[in-house]
């Protein structure tokens, strides 16, 4: 299975809390991350793209980088790890993405792909007047799809003439082409955005929301394989999971429950609001989920939906060894209550008791 690490590319990280870590980004804490995620043996990074955070005294998502800049930086100090940087495909058109690609492509030695983001919240484009309008709502896969059309045949003919509904290309050229293969990847949770990656990427990330339930996720994973029956591929599922560790079960249960105490109600309702103009948005896709307020398992407003393992070393190490035996999880995309901190925890103490992960240690 493999493990990379959703980099805080975003103030405050992935918690809308004011008693969790708080923090700015810059390269400097995002190389130092990376840097460690590769000594410890992790097979990838990825940075997502946000143009407009959240608000809230916590500030959430309001201080952001830019993902491609930050990936061909950390492309150019590391050597293996495999880099992931995010495109919101609504603010730059496919020939400029595959030049930019090419580019990092070039200075990793082919280790980087691309993450695709269709757009769900519209105050990040309606602020540059680039917001497409509700319609987008709906068409928004299809938007993609030619888009992703585009970049193939740039990427392996360095020619397009492509002719579509949302881009004309005329005789448009890329060279040097990429070196190798570059992988495509999204998030599509709804019934839609999971055919359109069975269909057009090589992984898809999916959510797992709870408390350590791993396998509550087993049930997004097989609709991902459903959708890869349909379209005749095999497209590997990474699940997004939290870890909150601590020496103790009931150490790190106590930092859940200081994060808890702090949740940001306005940020959390500002993410909210910009999720409900998606009117029809299918309960599975990231603005159905992120329209709720509330997570599951009466536990009230809390500080993120995405999934948390929380526990001692090694009771995170034994739910990450249940996931990594769903059928149809390629990985796992690991985020931290405090990512410096939580690295090393994972690298020096999780790690080295994941039974998915002895062959890679075996080797170290």
């Amino acid at each position: 299975m493999d493990i990379g690490v959703f980099i805080p590319i975003g103030s405050n990280g992935w918690l809308i809390s004011t008693t969790s870590p708080r923090y700015r980004p810059s390269f400097a804490l995002n190389r130092a991350i990376v840097e460690r995620a590769e000594h410890y043996g992790l097979d990838f990074a990825l940075s997502m793209i946000k143009l407009r955070g959240f608000g809230g005294e916590s500030e959430f998502w309001d201080h952001n980088l830019e993902s491609f800049t930050l990936m061909a930086g950390l492309a150019a100090v590391t050597s293996r790890i495999r880099l992931l940087a995010s495109v919101a495909v609504l603010t730059l058109p496919p020939p400029i993405v595959a030049r930019m690609a090419s580019t990092i492509d070039s200075i990793s030695n082919g280790r980087f792909g691309v993450n695709l983001v269709t757009g769900w919240q519209k105050a990040e484009y309606e602020q540059m007047g680039l917001w497409p309008g509700e319609v987008h709502f709906a068409r928004r896969y299809d938007y993609l799809a030619e888009y992703v059309q585009v970049l193939r045949e740039l990427w392996t003919t360095g020619h397009s003439d492509f002719k579509g509904d949302y881009f004309t290309m005329n005789d448009c050229r890329l060279s040097p082409q990429p070196g190798t293969h570059i992988p495509l990847v999204c998030a599509g949770q709804s019934d839609t955005g999971m055919a359109f990656a069975a269909k057009y990427t090589d992984f898809n990330f999916c959510s797992a929301e709870g408390i350590n339930t791993p396998t509550r996720a087993a049930g997004t994973v097989a609709r991902l394989r459903a959708a890869n029956a349909r379209a005749g591929r095999t497209v590997g599922a990474y699940l997004l999971v939290m870890v909150i560790a601590d020496e103790t079960d009931a150490a790190a249960f106590a930092k859940w429950e200081h994060y808890k105490a702090g949740t940001d109600m306005v940020a959390l309702n500002w993410a909210a609001t910009q999720a409900g103009a998606d009117t029809k948005a299918q309960a599975h896709s990231t603005a159905g989920r992120m329209a709720q307020v509330t997570a599951s398992d009466q536990e009230g407003p809390v500080p993120t939906r995405i999934g948390r393992l929380i526990g001692s070393y090694d009771s995170v190490a034994r739910m990450l060894d249940e996931i990594a035996a769903i059928e149809g999880v390629a990985g796992v995309l690991l985020t931290f209550d405090d990512f410096v901190v939580g690295i090393e925890q994972f690298g020096h103490r999780i790690q080295p008791l994941m039974r998915s992960r002895s062959d890679l240690l075996a080797a170290a």
